[in-house]
């Protein structure tokens, strides 16, 4: 989900906090860790404009959620393998739904387009990935109180208590201003409210009454649809361009080039050898990167500049990917040409983590030892390779952490 699922470090809920139960009088903070936490925050709130009607009133009586704080080491788009995520998410099901809502909301979808220039397709592809096209809104074991779920992640997250305490003021900002009744203010386990799954930050800058309502109604579908929009031409949404596109590459072509961060002209890749498919010639001057999730044995990508603003929604490349091919298969485009490693044992969060380590060991920096496959962990698989005489293609495979391990 947007912002969520960006890297966060792995977290347990402190035995004081787990333990704690709620304040004992009309106040948040009285005896324990929790409740001192919950009094800070009231106290920000309050500094910050929330009258303490609101700042006090939505946190008096609020008990820690350890499922939530659970739910930060589990996060599908970055632990599954991206072909797994990919498979999970877009199905004929999918698809089939989501040209259903195509024409359901058509009306709205192509007022949206004329307002902003974000083409339906988009649009509904980040719907059917947020939220099912809206059938976890209503999901009890999905969806929860977003107070007590940011309430737990400020206070029980050692990784990002301040980024979890500014939504946490946000979320008690939209209550006040009365945008979104109490009773309805739910979410995913970090936060994210509505149809396209709007951090409250996000909701506050961003979010519009699109169906004339007098009200930013993220539970609408089309103030949803249309906030959704706006943050995406806010984050530099290009009308008229696509994200990008599968690529073939010919036999001889040089890996070390899928740097992810290098752009081209579609006419420089392809005398690279790195074709895009379709082969639309007269796309020859835009400029893309490529990016080989699976290494050599998998599918490639072109990457024009829209797949960074759909990277701001979420960092995972999983998810981004997702987003962007649903949005094809919306289209009525054919499935990717080339099929992902799909025999291949994936590394395991322990090994992952192992294979950071070895590469910091070798002298190429991985970034954080997290366990996630990311952009500075693919460079530093790339380096490796390089130096050792492999093909550069930033794989993290069984075979390669075995030669880590063993290699002085």
């Amino acid at each position: 989900m947007m912002r969520l699922a960006r890297l966060l470090r792995a977290a347990a809920l402190p035995m004081a906090l787990a333990t704690a139960g709620p304040a004992p009088s009309g106040t948040v903070s009285e005896t324990s860790p929790w409740a001192d936490c919950l009094g800070r925050i009231a106290a920000d709130a309050q500094a910050r404009g929330v009258p303490p009607a609101w700042a006090d009133g939505q946190l008096v009586g609020l008990t820690p959620n350890p499922d939530v704080l659970a739910a930060t080491r589990g996060q599908a788009e970055f632990v599954k393998p991206i072909w797994a995520y990919l498979d999970a998410t877009i199905t004929e099901a999918t698809i089939a739904e989501g040209q259903r809502k195509l024409e359901e909301w058509a009306a709205v979808l192509e007022a949206i387009e004329r307002r902003t220039g974000v083409d339906r397709f988009t649009l509904v592809a980040f719907w059917g990935v947020e939220s099912g096209y809206g059938k976890v809104l209503d999901d009890a074991a999905i969806v929860r109180p977003v107070v007590q779920s940011l309430a737990t992640l400020a206070c029980g997250d050692p990784g990002r208590p301040g980024y979890w305490r500014d939504e946490l003021v946000e979320a008690l900002r939209i209550l006040a201003q009365g945008d979104v009744p109490p009773a309805r203010l739910t979410g995913s386990w970090a936060g994210a409210m509505g149809h396209t799954q709007f951090m409250p930050s996000v909701y506050r800058a961003h979010a519009v009454d699109f169906d004339g309502d007098g009200r930013r109604d993220l539970w609408s579908v089309p103030d949803a649809l249309a906030s959704t929009a706006n943050y995406l031409v806010a984050m530099g949404w290009r009308g008229n361009e696509p994200w990008g596109g599968e690529a073939v590459l010919g036999e001889s072509f040089d890996y070390a080039l899928a740097d992810e961060t290098t752009p081209r002209s579609l006419d420089a890749w392809r005398a690279l050898g790195a074709t895009p498919v379709p082969d639309r010639k007269a796309d020859g001057v835009a400029q893309a990167t490529l990016v080989v999730p699976a290494g050599a044995g998998g599918p490639a990508f072109l990457l024009r500049p829209n797949f960074s603003v759909i990277l701001r929604y979420n960092t995972s490349l999983s998810y981004a990917l997702t987003v962007a091919h649903l949005s094809d298969r919306l289209r009525g485009q054919a499935a990717f040409a080339r099929d992902w490693p799909r025999g291949d044992r994936v590394l395991t969060e322990g090994e992952r983590r192992d294979l950071q380590i070895g590469l910091d060991a070798h002298g190429h920096t991985a970034g954080a030892v997290d366990g996630r496959i990311g952009p500075k962990t693919r460079a530093a698989i790339r380096a490796y390779q390089a130096s050792t005489g492999l093909r550069p293609d930033g794989y993290a495979d069984v075979a390669l952490l075995e030669r880590l391990r063993t290699s002085p």
